[in-house]
């Protein structure tokens, strides 16, 4: 195991012979919301990028007044693996944000176990749609404040409120730049999926 308390292969660009179950999971969220890092974070092969410079051209389409400082963004998907136990790896897929990208989502949707909605407190209602259209994906999910620095942390109660996703939802705090944090969030999306199957929610 790694400092971080994960099952890593001796050479990561091979899955261990051991490995017998494999989940995918989709990592959603608005533009700039930390997808893409959270990615590459938990990624323990070199994690494919779709990353694409932003431009004037795009001004008009994309709405990026709350991320000035942003100067790429995703286009089509990113993707990352992690071996979570000696038998079960995870496959990591993250979303385009902008809405014109919509369309993709519900192929990259096809066999997930669940998404993690990652959310930013300065911008709470762009996580409004993606929430809406991951139900209507039917999937099962989680959602995971990122905290960036300087960002309001309101308690969970009104992150709840605000977002109001099901009661059972899990709702956490996660550092998308942190391994610890993101294994964290990634075991609790993948335990209310395992319990809400069990109970057919």
């Amino acid at each position: 195991m790694d400092s971080a308390g994960w099952t890593t292969p001796p050479d990561p660009s091979y899955l261990p012979a051991t490995v017998r179950r494999s989940a995918k999971i989709l990592v959603v969220g608005p533009a700039g919301v930390g997808k893409t890092t959270f990615v590459r974070t938990m990624s323990e092969i070199e994690p494919l990028t779709t990353e694409e410079s932003v431009t004037a051209a795009g001004a008009g389409v994309d709405d990026l007044r709350a991320t000035p400082a942003k100067t790429t963004t995703t286009v089509a998907l990113d993707f990352g693996r992690r071996t979570l136990t000696e038998q079960l790896v995870l496959y990591l897929f993250g979303t385009p944000g902008q809405p014109r990208f919509g369309y993709l989502w519900e192929t990259l949707a096809r066999g997930a176990i669940g998404a993690l909605v990652l959310a930013d407190t300065r911008r709470l209602q762009d996580s409004f749609d993606v929430i809406d259209r991951v139900e209507r994906l039917g999937l099962r999910y989680a959602i995971a404040i990122n905290d960036f620095d300087g960002a309001p942390k309101p308690p969970p109660a009104e992150l709840r409120e605000a977002l109001d996703p099901a009661p059972a939802t899990p709702l956490g705090i996660c550092d998308a730049r942190d391994p610890g944090s993101c294994r964290a969030t990634l075991i609790t999306l993948v335990e209310h999926v395992v319990e809400t199957a069990a109970v057919g929610a």
